[in-house]
């Protein structure tokens, strides 16, 4: 691991505070490795389906999150579905849902 480089977990668990402070509900779906899991988020809105993003480096190096499905909104089924796969073939994949009816990124980073 690189100096500039937090923990996973540590970096996660700061972002888990903020939410929780600002009243944003959120589940971990998967735990993943403590030191160096990328994350997944599943943002959930009820009414509408889920949104699922991926962090992901872009070509110069920042961090970001790439968008799965082409960016669309999908039934939470087929997104379940979806992280169930990604987790079966990485264990180490933190998978954050969060439950927001504007489907905001609460994470730094642009979507790509």
């Amino acid at each position: 691991m690189t100096g500039d480089r937090l923990p996973t977990a540590l970096w996660v668990d700061a972002h888990l505070r903020r939410l929780t402070l600002e009243g944003i509900p959120y589940y971990i779906v998967n735990k993943g490795a403590h030191a160096a899991g990328t994350v997944m988020l599943k943002l959930f809105a009820p009414q509408s389906g889920a949104l699922l993003l991926q962090q992901q480096r872009d070509l110069d190096g920042a961090m970001g999150w790439m968008a799965h499905f082409k960016g669309e909104i999908v039934a939470e089924a087929e997104a379940d579905a979806y992280i169930r796969r990604a987790v079966d073939r990485d264990p180490d994949l933190w998978v954050i849902e969060i439950e927001d009816k504007d489907m905001t990124n609460p994470f730094e980073g642009n979507v790509f």
